[in-house]
């Protein structure tokens, strides 16, 4: 069996076209770790951040760098001590390190066992490898930080990227009435995912249109959007007294804002990765559209993300 394996890769952050294939150590997995055939890594905007270097003051990095924090794959080998899964287990993870070197876009990747589950089984493969970043950053936000429960109200400020996609549908699980905020053209889109109601930020003002259709006020506002929504959402009032905001896009409230605020930066979480699996296998949980990529296409594939323009997920297939 070899020792080597293709790989995207750059020893420098700057352009995208900075990233080439190459061939690297196959790595080892330590003590405590799985070593994966990765089938499908997912890619995310963060990608294309890490690799512009504008995270290089907030996590180390060591080149050459192997970009992705998504993976879908299968079990080869066991470390030491690695005894959750079996030597051809189907497997899902996100896969963020401390130190940004070894990620996904790679034929294999060692990683901690700990930050494994079963994939799903209803879906594909490539399906899999695009949930776990997206997945638990929405998981993250809207259970643990802003605590959503059966019947409360959330607003969700850019519903139909990938965050907002998965959010939708675990709200939607979790018995919460959902209000999507995205572009007219999504509108169909975030509804059949669930959205009981959409707003188009484009035709005005995004506060005033939220506040003619609740009358008892926001019990969460999940903001993973670009743009000015949040602050006319802030300027409205439209958040309850007990409300809270949940941000994945911006780390500090305004000084003006006197409200229940808390930035989110995903970690990974193999429960919460297990329970969405369960979803999925129970049909209430789905990645629309993927679209394809191979290793050398992995500079163009984080150009295309980058964009902030897809429905569904890219996934690289190594």
């Amino acid at each position: 069996m070899s020792n080597t394996m293709k790989a995207a890769l750059y020893n420098e952050f700057g352009e995208l076209d900075n990233i080439e294939t190459g061939t690297m150590d196959k790595p080892e997995p330590g003590e405590g770790e799985v070593l994966l055939k990765v089938k499908a890594a997912g890619v995310n905007p963060v990608d294309a951040a890490v690799a512009r270097g504008m995270l290089k003051d907030a996590i180390p990095t060591e080149f050459p760098v192997i970009p992705g924090w998504d993976v879908a794959g299968i079990v080869e080998e066991n470390g030491f001590s690695a005894r959750r899964f079996s030597e051809g287990d189907e497997v899902y993870a996100y896969a963020r390190r401390p130190t940004i070197q070894k990620g996904t876009f790679a034929e294999y990747v060692s990683l901690p066992e700990s930050y494994l589950a079963k994939r799903p089984a209803s879906i594909s493969m490539e399906e899999a490898g695009g949930i776990p970043l997206v997945g638990l950053t929405a998981y993250q936000s809207i259970f643990d930080a802003g605590n959503l429960q059966d019947g409360q109200t959330l607003l969700i400020l850019g519903a139909s990227g990938g965050v907002g996609t998965l959010a939708i549908q675990l709200a939607k699980s979790a018995g919460a009435h959902v209000i999507g905020v995205a572009s007219e053209s999504n509108h169909d889109y975030m509804k059949e995912l669930g959205a009981d109601e959409t707003i188009d930020y484009s035709k005005g003002h995004v506060g005033e249109q939220v506040s003619e259709m609740v009358a008892d006020g926001i019990d969460l506002i999940f903001h993973c959007s670009r743009g000015d929504s949040l602050s006319e959402c802030m300027e409205s009032g439209i958040l309850s007294d007990d409300g809270k905001v949940v941000s994945i896009t911006k780390s500090k409230p305004e000084d003006e804002w006197d409200v229940d605020y808390e930035y989110v930066f995903v970690e990974p979480n193999s429960s919460q990765l297990k329970h969405m699996s369960e979803l999925a296998d129970e049909g209430k949980l789905k990645i629309p559209s993927t679209k394809l990529y191979s290793l050398n296409e992995a500079a163009q594939a984080l150009k295309d993300v980058e964009t902030l323009h897809n429905r569904g997920k890219l996934i690289i297939t190594p």
